[in-house]
């Protein structure tokens, strides 16, 4: 028969399983060794594209419940800031990796900065003499101003000023690259985790959140590193450098300067520290709104049909209300750092004009230097206020480092193994062993599931919904890990396997259907793009849809557009189908996969995936009992246990369970 029902333990309540399908795409692919489309999700889920493709080793993954809501805050996970500090040398590690790129920066910075600040002392002795030469000629003296001498002072000047831009130039230019590579290096990380994230990660979160992370977060750590960075360097090394020249005019007046800065200082942790909350509250509902939003959008007939247009606007209009207040607090008191810093300067340079001439009149310096030094105090105050202007920018950039960093911490799927399979001598011999799972701890689906399907074997999995039936299907292509037991294909425990070579053993058709922004052609072959076009339209004719793709404008050319609504529905389930039909994999797995075809078309493909099926192992999810009735064994699966097995007829003459559900739905038939 097949099935060899080794043990099961007594049937008891268990939470409804969530059915495979919906959202996520690949709900038809192949999953081939090429494949890296995702597996299917319960509708109404937000499974992104790359649940499901094959992982690299990583640590053991967090387990989730299948299915995800539909949104609102606890559905999104949000952004919760853990440890600013951390993030950020985090990101300086990112940094460090640049650390040549980094010092030539640095020290252009400091040739710029130096070429800089040194103008404003030769701009002081210019200054000096000509008040010399004014004094002289006002007291009637013979004493003419040496132009020469301010000339040669004055083309010094220009050569310092240009040189201090051309090296400001080459430090921005070095930085940008850097931060680009940076950037580019994140989202290259960002793009290979979501391709190792469980299942059960996407279960939890909205494309819409995902999204935010990628972009709006990634974004802005662009933004600083590209350009408050350059400014973090070149503030700190001009703020030493001031202090240098000022001490070589004057002690007492550098002092009299220094005292603003821890008056500064306070005031400006005082406002980050209040900023701070805000700032990360924004990040955090800048990601619920991106996540209603997309959900809302991608749902929006769905929306309309169940006249929710009212609550989606409510729900908008809460995240909405939260991010202006977060957003606008935020901004308002990182906007006071700069009039407070503005303050402060006008306190130094009104402490430095009294003080200088004082020193002046008892000429301790020179009216020149006095020039230089108010100069060099506003030069001071500059970098200062930078600074107090960048923290601004660095909270949100350490909220964004957070989130990003969690997202790329999360739990990774378990280890690959590496025991080497061989496609061609896979026959379809598969043993589940003892096997229980459950998608939280505390709520097990499949309780202890053993049975052998012999290989070839065309096996019906009925039971009402919750019963178990897809969790086993996910199960045998590792989408989740079991809690205990194994399950063995041809004698190979699917643990000791590659996700990759394990996938592309397997072929699967679903009910809800899977096709991208791509040709008709492209989308067919996709998972297996090795193959010519000619197997790609002998598959479409085995398929029974070559006919109706010929009738399409463009034939196997046409585009199937984002939302792949120019083609009816029982036409994507034809062209999935067919995608099978070429992947030509030695397990088949099927889930209703003509309900959404014509009677006279389910007909045709009914013949067409019975010379599929012939000689491969194949399990079919079935609701319509009709459709399995040619099934070698059939089980009947309720709470997690199988509750009976066997043929069509030899079920039905027990009167059990299986025979309800058929007379259920077959009552007025013969049987």
């Amino acid at each position: 028969m097949g099935i060899d029902d080794r043990k099961h333990t007594a049937p008891g309540a268990a939470p409804q399983e969530p059915e495979l399908g919906g959202a996520a795409p690949a709900a038809a692919a192949t999953a081939s060794a090429s494949e890296t489309a995702p597996a299917g999700h319960e509708a109404g889920g937000a499974a992104p594209a790359a649940a499901t493709a094959s992982a690299s080793a990583g640590p053991a993954r967090r387990r989730g419940r299948f299915g995800g809501p539909p949104g609102g805050p606890a559905a999104m996970g949000g952004a919760k800031a853990k440890d600013f500090k951390a993030s950020m040398l985090k990101l300086l590690g990112y940094i460090s990796a640049f650390r040549v790129s980094i010092t030539v920066v640095a020290i252009f910075s400091i040739l710029s900065t130096i070429f800089s600040i040194v103008g404003p002392k030769l701009l002081g002795k210019v200054t000096t003499k000509l008040f010399e030469g004014m004094i002289a000629y006002f007291s009637g003296l013979d004493l003419l101003t040496d132009f020469r001498y301010i000339g040669r002072y004055i083309l010094l000047l220009t050569v310092l000023y240009i040189a201090s831009a051309g090296f400001a130039y080459v430090q921005g230019f070095v930085m940008s690259g850097v931060s680009m590579k940076i950037i580019y290096s994140l989202r290259k990380e960002i793009s290979e985790k979501i391709n190792r994230l469980p299942l059960s990660y996407f279960d939890k979160q909205t494309h819409g959140e995902v999204l935010s992370r990628v972009t709006n977060d990634i974004d802005t750590l662009g933004q600083t590193l590209s350009q408050s960075l350059t400014q973090i360097i070149t503030s700190v090394i001009l703020v030493f450098g001031v202090i240098a020249m000022m001490l070589s005019i004057s002690w007492l007046m550098t002092l009299m300067t220094l005292v603003v800065v821890p008056l500064s200082s306070i005031f400006i942790m005082l406002v980050v520290r209040q900023s701070q909350k805000h700032f990360r509250r924004q990040q955090e509902y800048l990601g619920h709104i991106n996540g209603h939003v997309e959900e809302t959008y991608t749902g929006h007939n769905i929306v309309q049909v169940f006249n929710r247009e009212e609550e989606s606007i409510r729900t908008f209009e809460g995240f909405n209300d939260e991010l202006y207040k977060s957003a606008w607090k935020s901004q308002f008191l990182s906007g006071m750092m700069m009039p407070i810093m503005n303050f402060v300067g006008n306190l130094s340079y009104v402490a430095v004009c009294i003080l200088g001439g004082y020193l002046a009149v008892k000429r301790s310096i020179e009216v020149g230097d006095i020039q230089a030094f108010i100069q060099y105090t506003r030069t001071f105050m500059q970098p200062l206020s930078q600074l107090a202007n960048i923290s601004n920018i660095l909270q949100s950039t350490g909220a964004a480092a957070e989130r990003v960093f969690e997202f790329l911490e999360e739990p990774e799927e378990s280890a690959d193994g590496d025991d080497p399979v061989d496609r061609s001598n896979i026959k379809g011999g598969i043993v589940f062993d003892h096997v229980r799972f459950g998608y939280t701890e505390d709520k097990i689906i499949i309780k202890d599931f053993s049975s052998a399907v012999s290989a070839g074997s065309k096996i019906a999995i009925v039971g009402p919904t919750g019963a178990g039936k897809t969790t086993i299907v996910k199960l045998l292509m590792r989408f989740y890990e079991l809690d205990s037991g194994a399950i063995y294909i041809d004698g190979h425990n699917i643990a000791g396997l590659s996700r990759m070579d394990l996938r592309s053993l397997f072929g699967m058709v679903l009910q809800d259907t899977w096709l991208y922004n791509a040709s008709i052609m492209d989308n067919i072959r996709y998972g297996n793009f090795g193959k010519s076009d000619g197997d790609v339209m002998r598959a479409a004719r085995a398929a029974r849809c070559d006919e109706f793709i010929r009738q399409m404008p463009g034939g196997y050319g046409m585009i199937i557009n984002e939302d792949a609504n120019n083609i009816s529905q029982g036409q994507k389930q034809l062209l999935t189908i067919a995608r099978t039909f070429l992947a030509d994999p030695p397990v088949l797995i099927l889930d209703e996969a003509t309900s959404s075809v014509d009677t006279r078309t389910e007909a045709l493909v009914q013949q067409a995936m019975a010379e599929l099926l012939h000689g491969r192992t194949s399990f079919v999810i079935a609701h319509r009992l009709s459709t399995i009735r040619d099934a070698d064994a059939i089980l009947v699966m309720k709470d997690g246990d199988i509750i009976e097995q066997g043929a069509h007829k030899e079920l039905l003459e027990r009167g059990g369970f299986y025979a309800e559900l058929y007379m259920s739905q077959f009552a007025d038939e013969g049987i």
